[in-house]
C-alpha cells in the first residue's frame, strides 16, 4: 500500500515542481511521478542533514510532500542547467 501512496504523492510533487519551474508543457504524468519520487530522495538527502527534517512519501504527510517538492525543484533546476545552460 505504501508504494501506491508514494506514486500518488510523487506525482503531485512532480507536477507542482514542473509548475514552479515552468516545465509543465514538456512533462507528462509518468515523468511527473518519476521526478517526484526521485525528488523525494534528493529532498531527504538535502533536508535531513541541513534542516534536521525528513519526510517519507510512503505515508502521506505535508512534511513529506514539501520535502519531495524541494527535491523535485532541485532536480528540475539541474535538468534545466544541463539542457539550456541556465536555470530559469
Amino acid at each position: 500500500m505504501g508504494w501506491i501512496v508514494a506514486l500518488i504523492v510523487g506525482g503531485i510533487a512532480g507536477w507542482l515542481a514542473s509548475k514552479v519551474m515552468n516545465r509543465d508543457a514538456s512533462m507528462g504524468i509518468v515523468l511527473n511521478i518519476i521526478v517526484g519520487c526521485i525528488g523525494s530522495v534528493i529532498g531527504n538527502w538535502i533536508a535531513g542533514p541541513l534542516l534536521g527534517i525528513s519526510g517519507s512519501v510512503q505515508e502521506f504527510s505535508i512534511t513529506g510532500l514539501l520535502v519531495a517538492l524541494l527535491g523535485a525543484v532541485v532536480l528540475l533546476g539541474i535538468v534545466n542547467l544541463f539542457q539550456r545552460g541556465k536555470v530559469r
